[in-house]
């Protein structure tokens, strides 16, 4: 079973998508670690309550060393809202998977995170977003895309009704994507991420 550590900074409703999937037997891998770079980040009761060692680690840098002290093969960024260092994404190549509220490469790069995300697609008046899940790069929102899904937002008058209804995607998205890397499905050739 491969070993994962999931990164946070807020609710950890991603996370919880992780926690339910791996109960039901449906991630192919063993969350083992949940850093979050916020102390009061609820998701951090989360893994708790799921029996899951979690920790406040304020400093970037600082997570690599925590993430080799335990093994870990996946890292999964689950709302981390901290830039990833150049030492872990050389040290985790191709084993860092962000989750991020748009179709990439719409509405993403740096400042592109949380609400914002659907506060910028709600002003442009774009008819469909959705999720995207793909591999961590040096160039933020870069990285080679894995898995993504769309949804019409056309009839939605507000951003927190956009992130509501994307949140649905995402939390399908993500266990799928951590699954097969699991199950050693995932390919990467050319920076295109192809499904074995």
């Amino acid at each position: 079973m491969l070993r994962i550590a999931v990164l946070i900074s807020g609710g950890g409703t991603n996370l919880q998508s992780l926690i339910d999937a791996s109960k039901q037997q449906r991630l192919d891998g063993d969350i083992v670690l949940v850093i979050s770079n916020r102390q009061s980040a609820y998701g951090l009761q989360r893994a708790r309550e799921a029996g899951i060692q979690a920790e406040w680690i304020k400093d970037p840098t600082c997570v690599l060393k925590r993430l080799q002290e335990e093994k870990i093969d996946l890292v999964v960024l689950a709302g981390y809202l901290a830039i990833v260092p150049k030492e872990m994404i050389e040290a985790y190549q191709h084993r860092i998977i962000n989750i991020h509220p748009s179709l990439i490469p719409s509405f993403c790069g740096p400042g592109f995170y949380g609400l914002h995300v659907h506060e910028h697609a709600l002003a442009r008046g774009v008819k469909v977003s959705g999720a995207t899940v793909h591999f961590v790069s040096e160039e933020v929102d870069g990285g080679p895309i894995i898995l993504q899904e769309a949804t019409y937002i056309g009839d939605l008058e507000s951003a927190t009704e956009i992130q509501q209804r994307v949140l649905e995607i995402e939390h399908r998205l993500l266990p799928q994507a951590v699954s097969l890397f699991c199950q050693n499905r995932l390919k990467v050739e050319n920076e295109r991420v192809k499904i074995i």
